[in-house]
């Protein structure tokens, strides 16, 4: 039925390829404006509709580029809000997306602010920060970033991709010359030598672009609404509610815990509603098993916390389980020193 539905819309990824090449072709050739900036703007981006791990990258990013002024800009998917917005302690996942909500959360010492019109949004923030990280712009080409990082799944690189709406594909594959480095994400690690080869011949960089791999890190699980830590889970029935690209590998992860998972699957920044939650929770009620436990998603967890659905919850056993980018051991040193040495090299002297 899939391929059938494929072939069905393939002449419209044929009509939609023809205007993404031409308009990446506009400007290429300045037909189209890309501004550039006179400071570090790093772009964090993928080819493919989905999650390939942009929004762990960026927390990495911030780590790793602690010490300066940072602001994160996002397109801020999914909010019920348009133009400039700094995040601030009264916004929430409508108001800015789960996204950029997650991030403002997690880190107190840089800024966050969501724009559909990232020239705009760089222009607001330039005159008070460092470095500038866009998330998800891969294809917001009026910007032109300084460094670009593109993502892609490990699983999907393995197979023949298809531009929209056939496809997942935003862009054309070839497409990936335009990044400074490209990161293999959700990698089986220790990737063995043969597999790094097949990988590395799909993607036939240029001398200077890096490509490097990485894994998933899981932590520890933290309680929706008390922030209480979770060391272990002890052989629970786990209900796993997700609204997100790829919940595959999670599901796997917590396989390793329980043998008894009950996956309650949405799509990509779904906006859960009381219905959704109330299935959830007379489920989790009706189910026999003694030791039970409630998991979701870090990024699921911001819109969680809304007033029409924090109160379901405040009773129950529900956790989140954070995760993080692991890149692989002989590649992390390389990937580091390129960025850290582009924002060293563009970093403006105050």
């Amino acid at each position: 039925m899939i391929k059938f539905l494929r072939l069905l819309l393939f002449p419209f990824s044929i009509v939609y390829g023809l205007i993404i090449l031409i308009r990446n072709k506009f400007y290429d050739w300045g037909i189209f404006k890309s501004t550039v900036f006179d400071l570090p703007v790093i772009c964090i981006g993928n080819l493919v509709v989905g999650g390939s791990g942009k929004t762990p990258l960026t927390e990495y990013l911030v780590r790793l580029l602690e010490g300066n002024k940072i602001a994160i800009l996002s397109r801020g998917y999914g909010r019920k809000t348009k133009g400039f917005i700094l995040a601030d302690d009264l916004a929430t996942a409508e108001t800015i997306g789960d996204e950029p909500m997650q991030y403002y959360q997690k880190f107190k010492n840089i800024t966050v602010a969501v724009c559909e019109d990232r020239v705009k949004g760089i222009n607001e923030l330039k005159a008070n920060h460092d470095i500038i990280l866009l998330d998800d712009a891969y294809q917001h080409r009026a910007v032109k970033p300084g460094f670009s990082i593109l993502l892609f799944e490990y699983e999907k690189l393995k197979h023949w991709q298809f531009l929209l709406p056939a496809g997942n594909l935003r862009e054309q594959f070839a497409n990936y010359d335009r990044a400074n480095a490209v990161l293999i994400t959700k990698t089986p690690l220790p990737l063995n030598m043969m597999d790094q080869i097949a990988v590395r011949r799909k993607i036939d960089t240029r001398i200077d672009q890096r490509v490097s791999f990485s894994g998933i890190k899981y932590g520890e699980l933290v309680h929706l609404i008390t922030k209480e830590v979770k060391a272990a889970i002890e052989d629970e029935t786990i209900f796993l509610l997700t609204g997100i690209a790829n919940p595959k590998p999670l599901a796997a992860h917590l396989a390793q815990f329980s043998s008894t998972i009950q996956s309650f699957e949405y799509p990509d920044h779904y906006k859960f509603s009381r219905e959704n939650i109330n299935d959830l929770i007379k489920a989790f009620n009706n189910h026999p098993a003694k030791k039970k436990i409630i998991i979701t998603t870090e990024k699921d967890s911001q819109r969680l916390l809304g007033n029409n659905l924090k109160d379901l919850l405040l009773n129950l056993p529900i956790y989140f389980m954070p995760i993080e980018i692991e890149l692989a051991p002989k590649d992390k040193f390389t990937f580091d020193k390129n960025i850290l040495d582009y924002v060293a090299s563009t970093k403006r002297i105050n």
